[in-house]
């Protein structure tokens, strides 16, 4: 193979989406996944590359320094996807020690590794690190206005702070030691195997069970949506040609407040799988959760500009894509919520 590509938290939903990016749109790339398998982590995922010559699996912590130093020496990687970390803001605010132990020493722990590899690396041969971040490090804004590379930070929950800690490591790491590092900070992800404890996949499994679909609030708190498929292609793309030091934001162009994404699945549905009532019916409003941000949107000129990339989804394509797979993998779904998919890890572990 020519290169070798290392994807931490790659049976994750966007990971997993990353290993059959590439190896669609990489066919001489060997694809390594580091991945500890928590809740978040499905091996169903990956379930059509898993046999492949060009894949393999290395289960393990971030925070197992021996065992990511000794993965990282022996794979050489070319380029390191770091995407791994604890990622829910509920789970977060309930339980903080996770995301700052995942989240900040994992982090340190995937670039001192690979900082290893990159000191004993001959020049043209240095790895790159490419560090996967969210635009929640940068806090909440107003009615107008975008998120950009140089917007300040301003973490309002425990796991936006546990995000914002690791981007200035990993900014340390190229400033301080010449790591090959480029940081991209994304919009709010949807697509094929969304966990279903976020808003898209649960609102779905909801409506069509017939069960309430919760919105925090008022439901008018403001996202940018961004098909997983175009993240991926902007993350190969900024890995393999973005600058080393410098932050690439991605986004879908695609704002919509929670009360509309939860009513434009209500619609869908109505046409695929449709009922006696309309699925709005089922909506119901929460208590609003601790430090929620009222507004996110990104300004992805930059990435457009200097690296040629730009979204080829609408939300409304990707809204329906996203469903219909969600209606289609009702056995995935199955496995999740019946704890079912757990019991292959379980066996990793006790092999």
């Amino acid at each position: 193979m020519s290169k070798t590509y290392l994807v931490t938290g790659g049976a994750g939903f966007i990971g997993s989406n990353l290993v059959h990016y590439i190896f669609e749109n990489r066919p001489d790339t060997r694809v390594v996944v580091f991945d500890k398998l928590t809740y978040a982590g499905n091996l169903n995922n990956l379930e059509s590359v898993r046999k492949s010559p060009r894949f393999e699996l290395v289960h393990g912590d971030l925070c197992d320094r021996e065992l990511v130093r000794a993965t990282i020496a022996r794979v050489k990687p070319d380029i390191v996807f770091h995407l791994a970390a604890e990622s829910h803001v509920d789970r977060s605010i309930d339980g903080p020690s996770l995301f700052m132990h995942t989240n900040v020493i994992g982090t340190f722990e995937a670039l001192d590794a690979t900082l290893a590899l990159h000191r004993e690396a001959k020049d043209g041969q240095k790895p790159r690190f490419l560090h996967v971040s969210t635009d929640e490090v940068f806090g909440s804004l107003g009615p107008t206005g975008y998120f950009t590379e140089e917007t300040q930070y301003q973490p309002n929950s425990p796991y936006s702070a546990s995000k914002a800690g690791a981007d200035h490591i990993a900014r340390a790491y190229f400033h301080t030691y010449g790591l090959q590092v480029v940081t991209t900070n994304c919009s709010n992800n949807y697509g094929p195997f969304h966990f279903p404890e976020k808003l898209i996949p649960l609102v779905t499994l909801n409506a069509v069970e017939g069960k309430p679909l919760p919105v925090y609030g008022d439901g008018k708190n403001i996202r940018d949506w961004l098909w997983v498929g175009d993240h991926c292609s902007a993350l190969v793309t900024a890995a393999e040609t973005g600058k080393p030091g410098e932050v690439y934001t991605v986004g879908g162009n695609s704002e919509r407040t929670n009360l509309e994404v939860v009513e434009t699945i209500c619609a869908v549905l109505d046409e695929l799988r449709p009922k006696a009532t309309p699925y709005k019916n089922q909506i119901t409003f929460v208590k609003d959760r601790p430090g929620h941000d009222r507004r996110y949107a990104i300004d992805a000129s930059k990435i457009r500009r200097e690296l040629g990339w730009q979204p080829s989804m609408t939300f409304e394509q990707g809204i329906r894509r996203t469903v219909q797979w969600f209606l289609d993998n009702r056995a995935w779904c199955d496995a999740i919520t019946q704890g079912t998919y757990r019991r292959e890890r379980l066996g990793l572990e006790n092999g």
